[in-house]
């Protein structure tokens, strides 16, 4: 196929317009979807007519979302020279795209030990990409819509409206709007002054605000955000409390004598654990701001801060149209991110996507994925790439690593954590825990590892090696362990 010829297939696979119709579905082939597509033709003749009414200048692409999924298909539009003219991303956030992860990281330290601030971790450091600031966009003709998020979509008429009733035209849709956190109901004191969330830049400086006039903390919630955010409140020495109803910390992924490991951490830098416990109510004081955490159990702790950390939402609306899974939330995708309407994606959070070496739809709240699924959706609609994406789950944290700090706790898994569990090592610094599943190595995590080691994990994990259990069982330190899995490679 020639390069016009191609060029055109591509435009008229990522168009559907109002007398279109399409069989496919995420389990057909990739050649099904094309085969749906409408002609070039077709497609320049619509996105002609009645363009004065429409705010954007830039119609062929439009990225809704202004995460990290954004800031990196951004990227990518650029670097296929496919952006200059062409790409608007309309975004809820009032910065350009940044690296989400420092929220409740960097950004939280104490003001006094170098907390992490913008234009600093704009996408892509995080990956060693270069900083994308704002005047990065306006040179590279990307046209940005701040503080202005979609309120509704016509899929016939290819148009989108914003809350200030902007009418924005697309040929091709990139929904990237990643999650929302889950709330407190308000009537159980979930809104009260004093109660945090943490989702973009706004809601992290209301925090710290909170933290710099704070006593007692409260963190609901025991996992990711929960340790973290735990971990930045010692180091502003308050008096920080993590409740949260499972029996030990970071339970989806933790083995209870992983997580015992962590726990005894956190409370030798003055973190006290409520385990098991469910919140009531939040109290509030004679000037309105929260003052109490009522349990279930009739029991409350002061706090003068609360921050809730129980889990995220997929920010699937207005595009429930697209599809929807009812198994793992989010808009399904297949593995090019097409969704079942032709010229609408979805990438990173909010995409329930194949997850190719397990066999199983999955949708995936992590940094890495929001940057792998952005730019491989972005080279799969502007080239003839067919590569269905093949992910291997990956989690990290890193923790009290401002200055001062007695020791800085860095971890990362990759694979699945499924079958029976070996774990090598005291913490002091390292520990090691291998998941196996019938003789396979199926995923590990390390703490403490050396560039070295941790450049290993992914590999173990993606080649599912068979390892010799008992000689894993008997090593006698991490080191070793290591060492033994990678020779089964």
């Amino acid at each position: 196929m020639s390069s016009v010829r191609r060029r055109m297939a591509n435009l008229a696979n990522s168009v559907c317009l109002k007398n279109s119709v399409s069989l496919w579905s995420p389990l057909q082939s990739p050649a099904a979807h094309r085969s749906s597509s409408i002609g070039f033709r077709t497609f320049r003749r619509s996105y002609v007519v009645s363009s004065s009414s429409f705010s954007n200048e830039n119609r062929e692409f439009v990225i809704v979302g202004g995460g990290n999924a954004a800031g990196y298909a951004a990227r990518t539009f650029v670097e296929h020279g496919m952006a200059n003219g062409r790409l608007a991303i309309v975004s809820k956030e009032a910065h350009a795209p940044y690296e989400r992860p420092a929220l409740t990281k960097g950004y939280l330290f104490p003001l006094d030990k170098k907390p992490a601030r913008l234009p600093g971790f704009h996408t892509c450091v995080g990956s060693g990409g270069e900083r994308q600031t704002p005047d990065w966009y306006k040179e590279n003709g990307i046209e940005m819509f701040y503080e202005d998020p979609v309120s509704n979509i016509d899929i016939e008429k290819q148009t989108l409206t914003t809350n200030s009733g902007k009418l924005l035209k697309y040929g091709s849709l990139i929904v990237a709007t990643g999650c929302t956190p889950s709330r407190l109901p308000e009537k159980i004191g979930g809104n009260l002054p004093g109660v945090h969330y943490i989702r973009d830049v706004a809601d992290a400086d209301a925090l710290i605000s909170s933290l710099e006039k704070a006593r007692k903390v409260v963190v609901v919630g025991g996992g990711y955000i929960g340790m973290e955010v735990a971990a930045a409140a010692i180091g502003w020495n308050l008096d920080t409390t993590i409740v949260f109803p499972d029996n030990h910390l970071l339970q989806r992924l933790f083995t209870p004598s992983l997580a015992r490991r962590y726990e005894e951490f956190y409370q030798q830098n003055g973190v006290k654990f409520l385990k098991g416990a469910s919140i009531k109510n939040l109290e509030a004081g004679v000037d309105g701001r929260v003052t109490y955490v009522k349990l279930d159990d009739g029991s409350t702790i002061e706090a003068d801060t609360v921050i809730i950390g129980i889990g995220a939402k997929p920010a699937v609306s207005p595009f429930e149209g697209a599809g929807l899974d009812s198994s793992v939330g989010g808009i399904q995708v297949d593995g090019l991110f097409r969704t079942r309407v032709p010229g609408i994606f979805a990438v990173g959070d909010v995409a329930a996507f194949p997850l190719k070496m397990y066999n199983r739809i999955a949708r995936v709240e992590h940094v890495d994925h929001a940057r792998r699924s952005a730019q491989h959706c972005v080279k799969a609609l502007l080239s003839a790439q067919t590569d269905i994406y093949d992910y291997l789950p990956s989690f990290y944290s890193r923790v009290f690593e401002y200055e001062g700090s007695p020791r800085k706790i860095w971890w990362q898994f990759f694979g699945d954590n499924v079958g029976e569990t070996i774990e090598i090592g005291n913490f002091d610094p390292k520990i090691a825990t291998f998941w196996i599943d019938s003789g396979k190595l199926k995923g590990v995590l390390l703490e403490s590892g050396s560039p070295e080691e941790f450049q290993l994990l992914p590999k173990l994990a993606r080649s599912q090696p068979i390892v010799d259990k008992a000689k894993l069982q008997n090593a006698s330190s991490v080191e070793e362990a290591l060492e033994i899995a990678g020779s089964s490679l």
